[in-house]
């Protein structure tokens, strides 16, 4: 599998038949899609299937020539991920009542939000890599994977859980500057 693809590139690959192509897309956008899950009553599973689902959406639109991009592949994802969670969270009762404008809300159209959220997931992806370790994963395993001070304490050696809350807290400073002084 090459290791990076256009969106351009991805189209042709389907076309053609490429599991690299559609490999490289999940892989590509999971990231993004699960931070939203994950901030919405999901989890790892959860993000799993509703990104496999979007990306076999997506697959079958680009064989049927159904399907006209307006905005990149990656804002289309998160919109139609975004749009099957919502709705999911909706018909598991997460929800109280559903809006009269329910399908307005949450249609796979809402591109301008959606390339905001892509570029700042982009610019978070790149401070993330620019921060090393262990901030990386100190800041993963808390907010992604949702490990406590103490199993972060156990892993990483500290001597008390607050040292690690105090590493963690630098470390969130050091991301901070990063993602806000990144263009």
């Amino acid at each position: 599998m090459r290791s990076n693809y256009t969106d351009k590139e991805i189209v042709e690959g389907i076309r053609n038949d490429e599991n690299g192509a559609l490999e490289f897309l999940y892989k590509e956008n999971f990231h993004a899609i699960a931070y939203f899950i994950y901030n919405n009553n999901g989890n790892e599973q959860d993000a799993k299937d509703i990104c496999q689902e979007a990306v076999i959406l997506f697959y079958e639109k680009i064989k049927g020539n159904a399907l006209e991009l307006n905005c990149s592949i990656k804002t289309y994802l998160y919109a139609v991920c975004r749009r099957l969670w919502l709705k999911r969270l909706y018909y598991k009762s997460k929800f109280t009542s559903k809006p009269d404008n329910f399908d307005e809300l949450f249609s796979a159209e809402e591109e301008g939000e959606a390339e905001d959220k892509e570029k700042d997931f982009a610019r978070m992806e790149e401070s993330m890599n620019g921060l090393g370790e262990p901030c990386r994963t100190i800041l993963e395993d808390y907010y992604v994977n949702k490990l406590s001070m103490t199993e972060i304490c156990e892993k990483f050696g500290y001597t008390n859980a607050d040292n690690a809350k105090n590493q963690k807290y630098k470390c969130l400073i050091r991301l901070k500057k990063m993602f806000f002084s990144v263009e």
